[in-house]
């Protein structure tokens, strides 16, 4: 795109008050943004109103183009609108299509089959490692892995989907802060790897700071990027389910995996199965939902032996345990556990639990969660 084409585009989305919804309205009633800076008073308030066509014929407000035109012009920076041949055409069929993607990394992905994978920013350690393991062996199947980049569940699901290496482990991260911000700040380097072999996508403008209300508006962008969406624990009314409840408006599948019924973050998903969701327990109950929708077809059998080879990795490396190990993994069960519980089911004081307990949390058969409680890994 030549450097003024961008520069309308840029500036029809910074005019403030202007929404998307009437940033569609005036593309769909003059064209090109060209066009509609050209256009009369009467004619663009025609469409949007009497106050925003003063709004749009004023001289810009500060410079806000400038910004965005010297990030576009840095390697690896793409700017995409409706216009675009490069637009995704799957955001196409959601309600609400964003009039200008910020893209750092391989817009290309953005056209690529996808899964979303989603779920709780306080997750524990076994949901994290099962966010991990199902996005890296999708990745190996050829799918590529849209998330949130959020703590928890979509820096799992990002950093499993690079885990599938250079050659499969496709990644997109869609953020609610401007493409310049990464939020949380301790992301950052995961942020990097991820614009260096996937992409960063934001519709916000540069410097947008991470504002609470633009966090859930960015899961339709997510659900309308992927062919389905995986929540892999979710509290009740998390954003989530509203990723989710998107996907099914947009005619995506939804899938989830369920939990122990006395976990919250079990919950969110159990009500996504009730609601019909697929219940998941691995990723060829994916492969084989997503197998039937055209776009997209399974690898061969030998990829997919070699991708659960490698998502089977961790635990081959955990070291064999003796009867009484094996007797205490049995009465830890699959729930997380507190001690003292553990310590009537056992008949054992807690000092013995704790010799028991603590070599198999270091070798990697149990979690130690928050509040003291223990469950399987």
């Amino acid at each position: 795109m030549a450097a003024d084409e961008l520069e309308d585009w840029l500036r029809l989305t910074s005019v403030p008050g202007l929404g998307a919804e009437r940033q569609r309205s005036l593309l769909a009633a003059f064209g090109l943004p060209k066009h509609i800076f050209a256009a009369g008073r009467s004619s663009l308030a025609g469409v949007v109103g009497g106050k925003l066509a003063d709004a749009l014929l004023a001289p810009p407000e500060g410079d806000r183009v400038a910004p965005a035109l010297a990030w576009a012009a840095e390697p690896g920076s793409h700017v995409l609108t409706l216009a675009d041949e490069a637009y995704p055409r799957s955001l196409l069929e959601i309600p609400d299509p964003p009039v200008m993607l910020f893209v750092k990394g391989d817009p290309a992905l953005l056209q690529h089959p996808g899964l979303a994978v989603v779920g709780a920013r306080s997750a524990t350690a076994q949901g994290m490692a099962n966010a991990e393991a199902f996005s890296l062996d999708l990745a190996a199947r050829g799918l590529t892995i849209v998330s949130g980049l959020a703590a928890g569940i979509d820096a799992a699901a990002h950093r499993g989907a690079l885990a599938a290496g250079p050659a499969a482990g496709r990644t997109i991260a869609v953020i609610g802060t401007g493409i310049d911000r990464i939020y949380p700040a301790r992301n950052a380097a995961l942020a990097r790897e991820i614009a260096a072999c996937g992409a960063i996508v934001s519709e916000f403008p540069l410097g947008t700071p991470p504002l609470q209300h633009n966090f859930p508006r960015r899961n339709r962008i997510i659900a309308g990027l992927a062919q389905g969406v995986l929540v892999i624990e979710a509290a009740l009314n998390s954003g989530s389910l509203i990723t989710a409840r998107l996907a099914t408006e947009c005619g995506r599948e939804v899938f989830a995996i369920p939990g122990s019924i006395h976990s919250p973050l079990a919950r969110g998903c159990h009500r996504l199965i009730r609601d019909g969701a697929k219940l998941v327990e691995t990723a060829e109950d994916i492969v084989e939902e997503l197998g039937a929708r055209p776009g997209w077809s399974p690898p061969s059998s030998a990829a997919v032996e070699a991708s659960s080879r490698r998502a089977d990795a961790p635990s081959q490396t955990r070291l064999p345990i003796d009867d009484e190990a094996a007797r205490m993994l049995a009465a830890v069960g699959h729930d997380p556990v507190d001690l003292d519980t553990l310590s009537v089911r056992c008949g054992l004081t807690v000092d013995a639990l704790y010799a028991i307990l603590l070599p198999l949390e270091l070798d990697g058969h149990l979690t130690r969660l928050p509040g003291g409680r223990f469950q399987r890994a």
